[in-house]
């Protein structure tokens, strides 16, 4: 017995499509857009259609802009030589909010990873060879996370750049602000032993 019309349930079985819905959630979602005054659901209609047809990635970095070329890559007053690797754009947005990072970005859009059928092929490692073969690079820093896909892809991009000549430096992993040494596994500290700096 079907509970739902046809076109309800269609809706949310689009919405648990995206990660992190469930059923459940996504049946909720499909009920308020349902709910929501036409011109809203309009509205939300057409915000989904035109980030799809305008947001692409930078020909450059391979970040999401919705421009010929993403403001961190055409703001000149960045250091361009200096190129930090993270696997999501989310990722370039969490160093970004640091405000520590003047240099520019290269978004690889995942990590190797072969449980999931990620090879290095699926992810725009070559896109960052040939950035790096053009010669104006002096430094890439490899921002992927500390995991074991992570560390993976970190250590196969940095074998790719060995015979750059380029510096490719790894970010310094240790005990979070604000936490306790005792909840520390022994992977941190000893990271955060090997990252310490002078005070």
């Amino acid at each position: 017995m079907q509970y739902f019309p046809a076109a309800l349930q269609d809706l949310a079985d689009q919405f648990a499509k995206l990660p992190g819905i469930g059923g459940k959630t996504a049946q909720r979602l499909a009920f308020y857009v349902l709910e929501l005054p036409d011109d809203e659901a309009q509205f939300f209609a057409d915000a989904i259609v035109n980030a799809k047809r305008t947001v692409h990635t930078c020909p450059v970095c391979q970040n999401l802009t919705d421009r010929e070329i993403c403001p961190v890559c055409s703001d000149q007053s960045r250091n361009q030589s200096v190129i930090c690797v993270v696997a999501e754009p989310r990722d370039l947005i969490a160093m970004e909010r640091s405000r520590e990072f003047n240099g520019v970005y290269h978004v690889l859009h995942g990590v190797i990873s072969p449980l999931n059928h990620v090879t290095q092929d699926d992810i725009r490692i070559k896109e960052l060879l040939q950035r790096v073969a053009k010669g104006d690079i002096q430094e890439v820093i490899m921002a992927t996370n500390p995991d074991t896909e992570g560390e993976a892809t970190a250590m196969y991009i940095s074998r790719l750049l060995r015979p750059m000549e380029v510096k490719v430096t790894r970010l310094a992993y240790g005990v979070p602000v604000g936490s306790q040494l005792e909840y520390a596994d022994e992977v941190t500290l000893s990271r955060a032993l090997e990252g310490r700096q002078e005070i």
